[in-house]
């Protein structure tokens, strides 16, 4: 995990689901962290508001148009920071198709090791980048929606989103 101690850009935004805070790495997107976030979720430097930086900037403007209805993928660098596992799993996320799901088991098996779905599930708790790398779509074997740290009713109001429902935010 990104332990470094170097200040990394932030910035702090309005959205459907909540004020979610946006941080920069060097390459591009490092994290999406939820208003009430678990502060030991995602390790991160220090943060630094930055609201111009492009990356954020840009990063702003595609969650707009995602929750307007008007983007189903984003465009926008990705820099992931964890172990070479965690990496593996996240790198599935980007796969899953907007309005689709995928069980713990079926990432599991996509990343060849099908006997790891708890640690599956350990690493999508750990995704940094909420949304962009949708651990939302991620879901229990039963079908049932499962941990999420942007909270279970935003994990399903996401899935209607995605799935053309009408979503009342709040």
């Amino acid at each position: 995990m990104n332990t470094t101690t170097t200040q990394q850009a932030c910035k702090v935004i309005g959205s459907p689901v909540g004020r979610l805070t946006l941080v920069a790495g060097e390459k591009g997107l490092a994290a999406v962290l939820w208003e009430n976030d678990a502060p030991d979720r995602v390790r991160l430097g220090v943060l630094a508001e930055r609201p111009d930086h492009p990356v954020l900037v840009e990063a702003e403007r595609q969650l707009g148009e995602y929750f307007a209805g008007k983007r189903t993928s984003f465009t926008v660098p990705l820099e992931f920071h964890g172990t070479d596992f965690q990496k593996e799993v996240w790198a599935a996320l980007l796969e899953i198709p907007y309005g689709e799901t995928r069980t713990y088991g079926q990432i599991a098996e996509r990343i060849g090791r099908p006997d790891s779905q708890r640690a599956v599930g350990a690493a999508n708790g750990r995704n940094p980048i909420s949304i962009l790398a949708p651990c939302h779509r991620v879901i229990g074997t039963n079908g049932k929606l499962t941990g999420f740290a942007g909270g279970l009713e935003t994990k399903a109001k996401l899935l209607a989103l995605e799935c053309g429902q009408p979503v009342a935010w709040w």
